[in-house]
């Protein structure tokens, strides 16, 4: 019976020598973290297209968005005030792009680095805003 219970008890040996490699491994090397960056970036496009689109207009429109993509001579007269708006609803971290059918405001995107998007459909054609940190 001796000669039975020797190999059962290397087998044990082995098995927690197995699990303390593997913790202490766990350990050292880490767990990757999940990339949390594109739907944080994601979630901050969608907050200012939801913003812009339920304000009021400056001039007329049914909102500011709609009177942003309206025509190309309301484009012109209202670039300036939608890259300041845009600029104070996002923090300081973030830079943005808001892109039109008449034309686009703020930073040219990045190649290579996260960015979170937002697209708001309006009669006059689609508003996408992108996000990204600086």
């Amino acid at each position: 019976m001796d000669r039975a219970q020797l190999p059962l008890s290397l087998l044990e040996v082995a098995i927690g020598i197995v699990f303390v490699l593997g913790v202490t491994l766990g350990f050292a090397l880490g767990v990757p973290s999940p990339n949390t960056r594109e739907p944080q970036l994601d979630a901050y496009a969608h907050d200012t297209a939801t913003i812009l689109s339920n304000e009021q207009p400056r001039h007329g429109g049914a909102t500011r968005l709609a009177e942003v993509v309206e025509s190309d001579a309301a484009f012109q007269r209202e670039r300036d005030a939608l890259r300041e708006r845009v600029d104070r609803i996002l923090t300081d971290n973030l830079l943005f792009r808001v892109e039109t059918p008449h034309g686009a405001v703020g930073y040219h995107t990045p190649h290579g680095v996260a960015t979170g998007r937002s697209t708001v459909t309006t009669r006059a054609g689609p508003v996408t805003i992108r996000v990204w940190y600086v």
